[in-house]
C-alpha cells in the first residue's frame, strides 16, 4: 500500500470524526456488496462476492470423511485461504502466507465454534461417515475488510452447496473398525442449510470512533479491530480482536450492541443479493 502523507491521514481521521468519510459513507455504513454463484463448476457449491474493491472466490468441496472420536455426531469442516499475489503488494511471498493464515485463524474462530455453521447436519452414521467440508477463500483484491468479505463469501458459497443424497446400505454396528456401506446418490442433492450461518462484522477503530467496512486507507488508521460473527437470531458466535492497542470492556460491549444492530441489515442485503444470484445463475 502507497504510504499516506499527514495530510491525508488527517483528512481520514477528521471525516471518521465527523460521520462523514472518504467515500461518502457513514461510520456504520456498508459499501454495495455483489454476489455471484456457481462461478466454479468443479465445485460443490462457489461464490464470488465483491464488496467496493475488495474481490472474493469461495469454494465448498464435499467429501465422504470419518468424525472426531470428540464429535462422534459430527462433520468437519476446513477452511483455507489463498491471497493472490497481484491483489496487493504486501501479499507477494511471506506476506501474503502471513496474511492468509491470520484470516483462516480467525474464520475458523468465527464461523466453527459456538452457533456458527452446524456440523451435526454433516453426519451419515454417527462415529462412522460423514460429510467433510473444504472451503477454500480466495482474495482477487484487496481494497480492506478483507474478512467480513471472506465470511459473506463463505456463507454465499454454501448457500450454493449441494451436498449428494447418501444411502446407508448396511452398517455392522458390532465392530467399531468396520466402515458402514453407502451409496451417493450422482442425480439426488441436498441443499445445505445456511439459516444459522454467521456473517462477520469487523468494527475498526479510528481515533475515538470506530467504523464498518473499512476500506484499506481506513484501516491503516486504526488503533484496534474487534471482528464479530452474529446469525440472524442476534447470538454472537464467535469473536477475535486484531491491533496493537487494548480496548477496554465497557467499549467492547458497546461494540458488541453496535455491531449486532448493522448485522440485521446487513444479513437482510447479503441474502437478498445471493438469493438474486442464484436466480440468474437458474436462468442461464
Amino acid at each position: 500500500m502507497v504510504g499516506l502523507s499527514i495530510g491525508e491521514k488527517n483528512f481520514i481521521r477528521g471525516g471518521i470524526a465527523q460521520d462523514l468519510r472518504c467515500d461518502g459513507r457513514k461510520r456504520l455504513s456498508y459499501r454495495p456488496i455483489g454476489v455471484e454463484t456457481g462461478v466454479i463448476p468443479q465445485a460443490n457449491g462457489s461464490a464470488r462476492v465483491r464488496v467496493g474493491g475488495t474481490d472474493i472466490i469461495a469454494s465448498v468441496k464435499a467429501e465422504l470423511g470419518r468424525p472426531n472420536p470428540s464429535q462422534p455426531d459430527q462433520g468437519k469442516v476446513s477452511i483455507n485461504i489463498d491471497c493472490s499475489a497481484t491483489a496487493a503488494p504486501i501479499f507477494q511471498g511471506k506476506g501474503g502466507e502471513a496474511l492468509s493464515t491470520e484470516l483462516a485463524v480467525a474464520l475458523r474462530r468465527c464461523l466453527l465454534g459456538g452457533a456458527g455453521i452446524d456440523l451435526s447436519c454433516l453426519s451419515i452414521v454417527e462415529g462412522k461417515v460423514c460429510w467433510d467440508l473444504y472451503i477454500d477463500g480466495l482474495v482477487v483484491s484487496s481494497d480492506g475488510n478483507l474478512l467480513d468479505a471472506l465470511g459473506a463469501a463463505i456463507k454465499a458459497a454454501l448457500s450454493n452447496t449441494g451436498v449428494p443424497k447418501v444411502n446407508v446400505i448396511a452398517a455392522d454396528a458390532t465392530s467399531a473398525d468396520n466402515q458402514p456401506e453407502v451409496d451417493v446418490s450422482d442425480e439426488e442433492f441436498l441443499q445445505f442449510d445456511t439459516s444459522t450461518v454467521p456473517v462477520i462484522m469487523t468494527l475498526i477503530k479510528v481515533g475515538k470512533h470506530y467504523i464498518v467496512d473499512a476500506t484499506e486507507e481506513e484501516e491503516s488508521q486504526m488503533s484496534s479491530a474487534i471482528s464479530m460473527s452474529i446469525n440472524r437470531q442476534g447470538h454472537i458466535c464467535g469473536l477475535t480482536k486484531r491491533g496493537g492497542a487494548g480496548v477496554d470492556p465497557s467499549i467492547v460491549l458497546d461494540m458488541i450492541s453496535v455491531a449486532k444492530h448493522v448485522s440485521e441489515h446487513f444479513i437482510n442485503t447479503l441474502d437478498s443479493e445471493i438469493a438474486a444470484a442464484e436466480a440468474r445463475e437458474d436462468d442461464s
